[in-house]
């Protein structure tokens, strides 16, 4: 979205404060860039069904929590010999192989285990991931949610036997069930990195809300995302009921046409980030007076000694970010051996500490990473239940109904508010 929130929260760069052990992403190998050919799979692979075969199960609607897939049962077939490769798409920062820091990498021990050599490609700035993932190849994909809707409705993602991925299981069945990483009585993702937001103000002025961004004068700053629409739209549930805002990802037009009024009603004073490090800066320098951003940054600023306070919510948004499949991956034993990989405690640990995004394997939730679970209040599931986590706008409404807008819907709207 993220990106959005894309951008890394592992650098402090606001104010001249750096954090120990904090850093941002850097460039992946060099080559690492070029498209491949994908190639036929070598005699042993796991069985991946490529769109004809998975054309059945692609177009049921969303699970309602009574229908919500469980792991696959016991495995029929084991994962093949690996091809020697495996092609990743991801955010930068998502998968780290040491070429900014030598002891930030989960990449390389990846290789060493499977003999799988990760061949690493990142969208050119956070935006870009939905076009890239058009236009190139690979065999894994890290989806946000716009994307991964995208990718399961065109069914350019295959199902997931997930009793070939031993850590699956240690994933919370909140997140498992997640509307991105599942579709009908199949999944398609595995969850990684996940968060939500928060209003944070660096002013003492009390009386706020998580609506005051939208109606408070002074200067605001909010993702430079279409998805951020439905901040605006969590705000009218409390301020204008009577639209009757019930996911503030299903949006009927007239309940478009208000989010996007409410949030052009001061446009002249709001900026959007599209890197996570820049409300840090905003609030430091005192250029805004409150940001919408993720809750690891405020913990970031109080151990930085700049204080700041998160305005009082009863519910916001969130995301997961999942890794999905290729419909036809050129190497479908490494990539299988990625997704269970990259599930594991070790490697979330090490992402979520990098990124300041929460591990979906709880058991990540050690050492600096305990911080970052924190911060999201992972343990918390009563407030777990108050996020409404980012789906793919649709006009069935998600599957439950008609008459909504889909994501084509909001992003035009939202360049008409957000040129450029």
């Amino acid at each position: 979205m993220r990106r959005r929130r894309y951008g890394l929260t592992a650098l402090l760069a606001a104010a001249a404060v750096v954090l120990p052990g904090c850093a941002s992403s850097g460039d992946g190998p060099a080559g690492t860039t070029a498209p491949v050919t994908p190639v036929t799979p070598r005699a042993g692979a796991v069985s991946v069904p490529g769109p004809a075969a998975s054309a059945r199960r692609t177009t049921a609607a969303p699970p309602t929590p009574a229908t919500t897939p469980t792991p696959s049962p016991s495995p029929t077939k084991t994962i093949g010999p690996g091809e020697g490769s495996v092609t990743v798409l991801a955010p930068r920062g998502y998968a780290e192989y040491g070429g900014y820091d030598p002891q930030v990498n989960w990449v390389g021990p990846f290789e060493r285990d499977t003999g799988c050599k990760v061949n690493l490609r990142y969208p050119p700035s956070p935006g870009e991931m939905d076009a890239m993932a058009r236009r190139v190849t690979y065999d894994v994909i890290s989806a946000p949610p716009e994307v991964a809707g995208r990718l399961i409705a065109e069914r350019r993602a295959a199902p997931i036997t997930t009793s070939l991925l031993p850590h699956y299981d240690d994933i919370p069945r909140w997140l498992r069930t997640q509307r991105t990483a599942v579709s009908g009585d199949e999944v398609y993702g595995v969850p990684y990195l996940w968060g939500s937001y928060v209003t944070l103000t660096a002013g003492t002025e009390r009386g706020l809300d998580a609506a005051s961004i939208f109606s408070r004068p002074g200067s605001m700053s909010l993702r430079d995302a279409p998805l951020s629409i439905a901040d605006a739209a969590l705000a009218l549930r409390t301020t204008r009921p009577a639209l009757g805002v019930r996911d503030p990802f299903e949006l009927t037009p007239a309940q478009l046409d208000a989010a996007v009024a409410l949030l052009a009603e001061r446009r002249a004073e709001r900026t959007y980030w599209t890197e996570t490090v820049e409300p840090l800066q905003g609030l430091t320098s005192g250029a805004v007076s409150m940001t919408r951003t993720v809750p690891y940054q405020q913990d970031l600023l109080r151990r930085a000694g700049r204080p700041v306070r998160a305005v009082p919510q009863r519910e916001t948004t969130g995301w997961v970010d999942s890794w999905m499949l290729a419909a036809r991956p050129a190497s479908p034993n490494c990539a299988y051996r990625w997704l269970d990989w990259i599930g594991s405690p070790d490697a979330q640990r090490q992402a979520a500490t990098w990124t300041g995004f929460a591990p979906a394997n709880a058991e990540a939730c050690t050492g600096r990473a305990a911080r970052v679970c924190d911060a999201y209040r992972m343990d918390d599931q009563a407030w777990v239940k108050k996020i409404h986590f980012a789906v793919r706008p649709t006009r069935d409404c998600g599957g439950e109904d008609t008459g909504c807008t889909d994501y084509a819907d909001w992003t035009a709207r939202w360049r008409e508010l957000v040129p450029g």
